[in-house]
């Protein structure tokens, strides 16, 4: 194929991939009520499940000071959920894309890793919304430099959060996947990735105090599993050749 057939096979992909993420666009658009109250809200109110199990005291009062805030809030969050719902599909077009460039043997090694994408982003979302929010909310809630300052969120802010800790970490445990490609490209090896453990752990845990900035609690609680996804990427990666 020459470069500009490429290109529109490539336009095609981005096309479909626009329209699922469009689609997936539309409940969130659709059912308010269920996004919000049910789903991106729920960590901000005590009665949430991890605040209950872990005998956590939550108190929060978020606010609007903004006149359109609350429509692009909605906005925003139908295209967080979007990026969920869409995620397998965009995943399936970017394999159909690269596929044709790729040898028998590698076709399999990354076929396994694209199948293996969408568990471990919907493993970061749930880790992310089920953990490292709360505990982010838990410590910054309760945290003041006086006892005259009360903590007053606005919703803006609380969104931002929100999409950083679902979206970014559910992106961060596809480190897995961007692992076992390079090795059934060849590039690095089982051995490799065993002698790079403390290195690892450090690039680990600065990517975790990039993804919660200014909490270190949230940031041992990210480091953990992340950690655990490296040690699974050395099983998944292949020896090196003798």
């Amino acid at each position: 194929m020459s470069f500009w057939d490429h290109l529109d096979v490539l336009r095609g992909a981005l096309i479909r991939s626009l329209v699922a993420l469009v689609l997936g666009c539309i409940p969130g658009l659709c059912l308010r009520s269920l996004l919000f109250d049910g789903i991106i809200l729920a960590p901000a109110r005590p009665d949430f499940p991890v605040y209950r199990l872990l005998g956590w005291k939550m108190e929060m009062q978020l606010i609007n000071v903004e006149v359109s805030a609350q429509f692009f809030v909605h906005l925003r969050c139908a295209l967080i959920a979007g990026i969920v719902l869409a995620f397998p599909y965009i995943v399936f077009e970017i394999w159909r894309f690269v596929s044709p460039a790729l040898y028998e043997r590698e076709k399999k090694a990354v076929k396994k890793a694209f199948g293996l994408s969408s568990l471990l982003f919907y493993s970061g979302v749930l880790a992310g919304y089920f953990v490292v929010l709360p505990a982010c909310l838990q410590f910054f809630m309760n945290y003041s430099v006086s006892a005259a300052v009360a903590n007053t969120i606005t919703l803006g802010s609380y969104i931002s959060l929100f999409g950083s800790m679902v979206l970014l970490i559910g992106i961060a445990f596809e480190f897995p996947v961007v692992i076992l490609i390079l090795s059934s490209l060849g590039v690095i090896s089982r051995e490799t990735l065993r002698k790079s453990r403390a290195y690892a752990l450090l690039g680990i845990m600065a990517l975790s105090a990039l993804i919660t900035p200014s909490d270190p609690v949230s940031m041992l609680v990210l480091t953990a599993p992340l950690y655990l996804l490296y040690e699974l990427s050395i099983l998944l990666c292949r020896p090196a050749d003798p």
